[in-house]
């Protein structure tokens, strides 16, 4: 199922999800900044440490140099001497600044740079007496041992600072082990929320997944009912169009015969007397003569107009011809009827008398509608057996119809439907806007001749 659906029917998933991903975020980014500042702090204590080694290495070279010039008187004992003096004041400032939040350690580097330059300032004290030829009193002041002093001091000091830089250190590390054991502990909790969020949304996705399955079968349930229900439907529809259509078939054959019989007598004895009267007329009356002679002929016209109506009504050719011999009839009259080229290529086939009957209906049906909508000038008539199948086709070259859309005169299109239908069959109809019409219908192929 999708994520966003189980979303928004748990009020308890996205919740989770969310206050996941703040604390993640939150210990992320605060690890980060954490862990940042320490280091920062840590690399400043590490170059305190070294300005004080620095510091301390100065002072002993300058210390160097004052005594080999003190003992020796030569100049170029001051060079390291003088390159000695120039990093002391930086170094002294830099302390200053590293330690200028902490007061016992800025006392101390307070104390240093007094002590640094009263070291300084008796160093060049002893270089001056020196340079002026006062080696005596240079010697004086050296076996005081005041200089040992201060560079004690000054020793002590930066051990001092040295021992402010381990505490630094020391403490920075704790602040490191603190923000790995926050990140840790952050991580397990973060697992511990996504697992339960996993087990929520599998829980709720194994909910919704059983719910979707039983609707999934309520649903076929239903469609497999709604399809018996339909085929059951679908049956009563076709034994019901097959019934209108046999009792349809069966009072055109009643009418036939009533026409047939009642109204032929009729009109056959209504023509016998007339030949009587003319027969007695003859040589008299000529205005008589020549009403007889129309009235004559009117019942020959009423005679074949019942022939016509007979005929359609019950086809006897069908009956007696056989379905061939009646489909051709039909065609060759529609062809001097209608002015249209009927192109027939029919050959004998094996059906039942219903199915034959369905067959003459469907070819009359279509080429009425030909003569009514079509506007053809030629029509095609196939008939034949393939395969178990007797195929039936009528096309024409007409202006032809869209199939998608449904005309107002489509029932008799849905009858012939049904007709074939009840006869075990398939009709199509192919036909496009300019492209004509094809009729087409197949019919199981009968075991009887």
């Amino acid at each position: 199922m999708d994520a966003i659906e189980i979303i928004r029917r748990s009020p308890v998933v996205f919740p989770l999800a969310v206050l996941a991903a703040l604390a993640m975020l939150f210990i992320s980014e605060g690890s980060y900044w954490q862990s940042v500042s320490t280091l920062d702090r840590l690399v400043a204590a590490t170059e305190a440490r070294a300005s004080v080694l620095d510091l301390r290495k100065s002072i002993l070279d300058a210390e160097t140099g004052q005594r080999g010039y003190l003992l020796t008187g030569r100049a170029e004992y001051l060079a390291p001497y003088d390159k000695a003096l120039k990093p002391i004041d930086d170094l002294l400032a830099a302390l200053a600044l590293h330690y200028r939040g902490n007061a016992t350690a800025s006392g101390i580097v307070g104390k240093l740079s007094a002590q640094v330059k009263t070291r300084l300032s008796f160093i060049a004290e002893t270089i001056r007496l020196k340079q002026e030829g006062k080696s005596d009193v240079v010697a004086e002041l050296v076996l005081t041992g005041f200089g040992k002093e201060q560079f004690d001091e000054i020793h002590q000091l930066g051990n001092q600072l040295l021992e402010q830089g381990t505490l630094s250190v020391a403490e920075s590390r704790k602040g490191i082990d603190s923000t790995l054991l926050i990140g840790r502990i952050g991580v397990m909790a973060l697992t511990a929320i996504s697992l339960l969020a996993l087990f929520v949304y599998l829980r709720h996705a194994a909910a919704a997944e059983a719910v979707r399955r039983e609707l999934s079968r309520t649903i076929q349930a239903e469609r497999d009912q709604l399809e018996v229900i339909v085929a059951r439907r679908t049956e009563l529809l076709t034994a019901l169009a097959q019934h209108l259509q046999t009792a349809r078939e069966d009072e055109r054959q009643r009418l036939a015969r009533n026409l047939h019989d009642e109204l032929g007598a009729l009109l056959t004895s209504a023509k016998l007397d007339a030949a009587r009267i003319k027969s007695r007329l003859a040589g008299a009356a000529p205005e008589a003569q020549e009403r007889l002679a129309h009235l004559v002929e009117t019942l020959n016209a009423s005679i074949a107009l019942g022939r016509g109506i007979i005929e359609d009504l019950r086809p006897s050719t069908l009956a007696n011809l056989g379905l061939v011999s009646a489909i051709e009839i039909l065609a060759r009259d529609f062809a001097a009827r209608a002015n249209i080229e009927v192109h027939r290529e029919l050959a004998a086939v094996k059906l039942r008398p219903s199915a034959e009957l369905t067959v003459y209906r469907l070819v009359q049906e279509a080429i009425t509608n030909i003569s009514k909508y079509a506007q053809a000038s030629q029509v095609w008539i196939t008939l034949a057996s393939r395969d178990g199948q007797v195929q039936l086709s009528v096309r024409d070259n007409g202006v032809g119809f869209d199939t998608d859309a449904r005309p107002g005169s489509a029932y008799g299109l849905v009858g012939m439907r049904f007709r074939v239908e009840a006869e075990r069959g398939v009709l199509q109809i192919v036909s496009a806007p300019g492209q004509g019409t094809r009729v087409e219908a197949s019919f199981p192929e009968s075991a009887a001749p």
